[in-house]
């Protein structure tokens, strides 16, 4: 057989990476090339079976004849039936469609047009809407090889997302009405199925429909999401019944979105399970908008807090429709979190918070160096979406981030972590993920981490407030060093990403800290930039012994302006690491160069909490990030990992044995030569 290397020096494609194939079609079809010279240079040949003569190689037509072969062999459609460089006429000008099938009663007429020639889905799906229109066909596929997208065209410019094409012996109403369930949509799951983000999918929407709506496209999109999540909850049983088949069917190294994985859930028997509400079935617009208002009046009962109790959909009904079938072939209940995270930092993107989204490779280096232990309290001052907290809590209950739920022994675990940030938006956005994570236990509260000293008339001056976060911020009290007071805490572990840049001026916040003082600590400073408060506010939230890190501008480490506040850090903690991080960690948004400060608060008394008695001379671990995991452009850089899904390149850490040690696992080891008392 042919091998890869060659395929990607002639075709510029590496045929194990074209995920919208499986691996047979692909070694089917490879058996039958051979290769020889034309013009001196070697080329890739096949018999086309739907031309009946040899044609030569090249990206495109390699992407075709695999997706005319799955026509053939797989919807066994009849080869009198396929086109290939169909031909269509847009206005004065003739164009030749990729791959054509004839309606079965008008031999002449198109009846599904596949394009494979664009390598982006907008552009690919503008030409394939351009063919459709001007041939009427009423279904489209377009596919580049790693992605694939189904689409019913319900009239001119309305594209309807479908879960496939029908094969030779069904209609689109097969596929339109067939019986959606749980199972279905595990097996269906375009996340999977066909290699997109959710942050595409929004993209998409946005481009087609949300950006001239005149909504809120976050709270809009937000709120299908929030009612999608629901949908998916009100089908618990049939997940429950899903799961203990797995158990007695799958090993354990099965636990992942793999091949193996949905083959055995393909055995289950779904006929007594719940039918999916959130789909457009080809019921009207007017009773699909009626569907999803029952949705969601059902999502604000049972999770109460993230939306008011009154709420309706500014979306019109038309709007609506396109935008369910986007998203109902979605899974998000044990999504990949990095792939929820990036959408929501999308639609969160630009909105004035003055800072960026950590990404989860940092997070989770900070939570592997910190080593957090079942019953220890964390918490993260200015959580955003909560992925310092969420991640957190993954560590502590050994739960991994797909098709894992939290144990219900272990919850006692989660009600010590704690989330707080001042943008009631962003806590709304981490409770949604926590609940993607099945974390219903979220102290995630809308509260100003630095203006501590207005916590209580928060609580107790408002009645909503107190209904929504009261429980949690009861839990947050427990952990007070002095029991009406809310500036020392008691916690052992602390991860924050602050806002950077950021100048607080408002005297009443100023006067709670020592650094908002001028260095004669007797007048207040003007203005203080955010990262200089939260180091202050997050040693006092520590208990004696407790361990943090903060993420700050890399010239917070040399300006001679930050010396009294470096000072500060060494008179009550010990410096434990500096990681430097690259340049392009956090792009796209900003190219600040970052660095990780990790610290330990001094102690010496063992009944206060872990032993770290001062000393004046000590190592300190440091290390500099070679590989981001990202691009000059902010993409994400991917290897395929041990089961053929993608992971991100990077040397912060192993990622359980899947990359080569990086950081973390040299800090780790230096920890426990050093003796640290959370690795000791």
């Amino acid at each position: 057989m042919i091998q890869t290397d060659t395929f990607q020096k002639i075709l510029g494609v590496d045929p194990t990476q074209l995920q919208a194939f499986r691996p047979d079609e692909i070694q089917v079809l490879n058996k039958r090339i051979s290769t020889r010279k034309v013009n001196g240079k070697t080329g890739l040949f096949i018999a086309c079976p739907i031309r009946n003569k040899e044609v030569q190689l090249e990206h495109e037509e390699y992407i075709r004849q695999l997706y005319g072969r799955r026509l053939l062999e797989e919807y066994k459609y009849p080869k009198d039936r396929l086109k290939f460089e169909y031909s269509i006429s847009l206005g004065q000008e003739i164009r030749r469609a990729d791959i054509v099938v004839l309606d079965k009663d008008q031999q002449n007429t198109p009846y599904i047009i596949v394009e494979v020639k664009k390598p982006w889905l907008l552009e690919g799906k503008a030409q394939l809407r351009s063919y459709c229109d001007a041939a009427g066909a009423p279904i489209g596929v377009w596919t580049n090889g790693q992605q694939a997208s189904y689409y019913y065209r319900k009239h001119p410019n309305y594209f309807q997302e479908i879960t496939d094409i029908p094969n030779s012996e069904q209609t689109l109403n097969d596929i339109l009405s067939e019986p959606f369930t749980l199972k279905s949509l595990i097996l269906k799951d375009k996340l999977v199925t066909e290699q997109k983000s959710l942050k595409d999918i929004i993209v998409e929407l946005e481009d087609e429909v949300l950006a001239n709506a005149g909504v809120n496209v976050f709270e809009e999109v937000f709120k299908l999401i929030f009612i999608k999540l629901y949908d998916e909850f009100k089908s618990q049983k049939d997940k429950e019944n899903i799961d203990r088949f797995l158990h007695q069917h799958l090993s354990p190294s099965g636990e992942r979105h793999t091949r193996d994985y949905k083959s055995v859930v393909a055995e289950v028997r779904d006929d007594s399970f719940r039918r999916m509400k959130f789909r457009n079935t080809g019921q009207t617009d007017a009773e699909l908008r009626a569907v999803l208002q029952r949705l969601f009046d059902g999502a604000r009962s049972q999770w109460t807090g993230v939306f008011p109790e009154i709420s309706t959909f500014k979306l019109s009904d038309k709007h609506l429709s396109i935008c369910v079938s986007s998203l109902q072939n979605v899974k998000l209940f044990n999504a990949d979190l990095q792939d929820v995270e990036d959408a929501f930092d999308h639609l969160l993107g630009g909105r004035g918070s003055g800072r960026s989204f950590t990404p989860r490779h940092v997070v989770d280096m900070c939570v592997k160096m910190l080593n957090p232990k079942r019953g220890e309290s964390m918490i993260d001052p200015a959580a955003g979406t909560c992925r310092f907290p969420i991640h957190t809590v993954f560590k502590i209950t050994g739960t991994s981030f797909i098709n894992a739920k939290i144990p219900i022994e272990e919850k006692e675990y989660v009600r010590k972590v704690f989330g707080i940030d001042f943008s009631e938006t962003a806590v709304r956005v981490a409770r949604v993920l926590n609940l993607i994570a099945e974390n219903e236990v979220t102290n995630v509260l809308p509260l100003n981490a630095l203006d501590y000293e207005r916590w209580d008339d928060m609580a107790e001056n408002y009645s909503v407030w107190h209904r929504v976060y009261g429980e949690g911020f009861d839990r947050l009290k427990t952990l007070r060093t002095e029991k009406d007071g809310n500036r020392l805490f008691n916690f052992d572990i602390l991860m924050v990403h602050p806002p950077f840049g950021i100048p607080i001026k408002d005297r009443c916040i100023l006067n709670q800290y020592r650094l908002g003082s001028q260095e004669d600590h007797e007048r207040p400073r003007i203005r203080v930039r955010h990262e200089t408060l939260f180091i202050e506010r997050s040693i006092d939230l520590l208990k004696p012994g407790g361990r943090m890190a903060i993420i700050l501008p890399q010239s917070f480490f040399n300006n001679t302006a930050d010396k009294s506040v470096r000072d500060f850090i060494a008179t009550h903690t010990r410096i434990l690491a500096v990681v430097g991080l690259h340049a392009n960690t956090f792009e796209p948004g900003t190219a600040i160069k970052t660095s990780v400060l990790f610290l330990q608060k001094w102690n010496s008394d063992p009944q206060k909490g872990p032993l770290c008695s001062k000393v004046d001379d000590y190592p300190v671990f440091l290390a500099t990030s070679e590989q981001s995991g990202k691009d000059n452009a902010g993409n994400y850089i991917y290897l395929t990992n041990n089961d053929g899904s993608p992971i991100i390149e990077h040397d912060l850490h192993n990622h359980d044995g899947e990359l080569p040690d990086g950081i973390a696992e040299a800090f780790i080891e230096w920890a426990k030569r050093e003796e640290l008392s959370f690795w000791s």
